[in-house]
């Protein structure tokens, strides 16, 4: 089975660039550590595996049963990008308290899915999205550990290029599988890029 897209579009975005700090649970998914400077390099490879079964977790849901959310800045626009693209709700920026937990406030909604940029900087909404049990689907990199989470996206979930590929790669997938969008038809990657 082919890659979503090429070994060298994966690289040139830093996709598979991690951090010096590596948790247990993303041991299986980092492929060396640069002996120079002690970062992760995550095997590319198991992010194109992550990515497609990812894409497929998102798409057993409606789009407006997912509520997308990024607190990194380096994600914000290919965040918004993705959720307009497949027509869910998002956040960006600071994820507002109590929006999925409180019923009275004029903000509640009820998502059926949880999608976060990083479980770390995310951690409000996996709290939330975990106390009244919506599954969360997460980007991780080296640093992240799986806690609370259903679904792991492993990529460099820090760059803005890697940020961009993701989301435009999961956006065109969850189309594809949809229906919505032919399968030799892809949505423009600047919509997704800074």
């Amino acid at each position: 089975m082919s890659n979503l897209v090429t070994v060298d579009q994966y690289l040139e975005s830093g996709i598979q660039i991690g951090t010096k700090f590596k948790t247990k649970d993303m041991a299986e998914y980092i492929h060396k550590v640069n002996p120079k400077n002690g970062v992760a390099i995550l095997d590319v490879q198991k992010i194109d595996d992550k990515l497609k079964s990812g894409a497929e977790f998102l798409a057993k849901y409606n789009p407006e049963d997912i509520l997308v959310v990024c607190r990194r800045e380096n994600g914000w626009k290919a965040a918004k990008a993705f959720a307009e693209a497949i027509g869910s709700k998002f956040y960006v920026g600071r994820y507002p308290a109590g929006v999925i937990t409180n019923s009275q406030l004029k903000t509640f909604i009820e998502p059926k899915l949880m999608f976060v940029a990083d479980p770390r900087g995310d951690k409000n909404a996996v709290k939330d999205a975990f106390h009244i049990g919506i599954p969360v689907i997460a980007l991780c990199d080296s640093n992240n550990t799986f806690k609370n989470l259903d679904i792991s996206i492993i990529c460099n979930n820090k760059g803005s290029r890697s940020l961009s590929l993701v989301y435009w790669i999961l956006a065109n997938e969850y189309l594809k599988i949809k229906g919505t969008l032919k399968k030799s038809t892809k949505l423009p990657l600047e919509n997704f890029s800074e």
